[in-house]
């Protein structure tokens, strides 16, 4: 299946950031997507700076990592689309789609996302086989929220676990969720917020982990403090 133009952009970010997963997640087993929109009758696509309406829709289709592949094995062709109104149909890319198709389906469908990371990095992964939320232990907690919760299990690549994924972060007004006895999901407007934030999440877990293991008893922020926190990262870089 070969449509090289198809949502260009978003499969060179995907070739482009994919071997960042090696950093967060063993083997293969990561995956990463990446929204966009494909080219209209009025000649827009995910890259166009029109002021029309059309220029507000987040996109109907998503490139995503293959599965199956080394992070660095693959090439912008080989890349899949999926698109989101279409129960997960493959529109173009050489390679099969990861397997976590309808967990990121589920998600664009259901929230005004760009992107989205999945990963089974170490220390959020212990939470979650433990089926313990990240508390708010560290101000940086609200690069995802005012904290990460657990969402149910369900199978890998099941409809279920996509649905639970999303409830679990709709509840606690999160963009991040880890997944019982599975590993962890962040999203976010663009990719290299996605993989920043993945980054903070996991940070944070071994941060709360490793104080407990220590025999201490880390503090929680209250919701006071991380609504000033909130107000303060509203005006926080260049």
């Amino acid at each position: 299946m070969t449509e090289p133009e198809l949502l260009e952009t978003e499969r060179r970010a995907v070739v482009d950031h994919a071997a960042e997963l090696a950093d967060l997640t063993p083997g293969r087993t990561g995956n990463l997507s990446v929204r966009g929109k494909r080219e209209g009758d009025d000649g827009n696509d995910s890259n166009s700076n029109s002021d029309s309406d059309s220029d507000n829709d987040p996109g109907d289709a998503f490139a995503i990592t293959p599965t199956g592949v080394p992070y660095d094995a693959f090439d912008p062709e080989d890349v899949p689309v999926v698109g989101i109104d279409a129960e997960g149909e493959q529109l173009a890319g050489e390679m099969t789609p990861s397997s976590e198709v309808p967990m990121h389906t589920a998600i664009y469908r259901r929230e005004d996302v760009g992107a989205i990371v999945h990963t089974h990095s170490p220390w959020a992964t212990a939470l979650a086989v433990a089926n313990e939320p990240l508390p708010p232990i560290h101000y940086m907690i609200v690069a995802v929220g005012k904290g990460v919760p657990v969402a149910e299990y369900a199978p890998y690549g099941t409809d279920d676990l996509a649905a639970n994924i999303v409830a679990a972060m709709d509840e606690a007004d999160s963009t991040a969720a880890l997944i019982e006895n599975h590993g962890l999901v962040v999203t976010a407007p663009d990719l290299p917020t996605a993989l920043e934030n993945t980054h903070h999440v996991e940070s944070l877990a071994r941060l709360y982990l490793e104080s407990r293991s220590a025999g201490l008893e880390p503090q929680t922020l209250s919701d006071a403090q991380l609504e000033t926190v909130l107000e303060q990262f509203e005006s926080y870089g260049q």
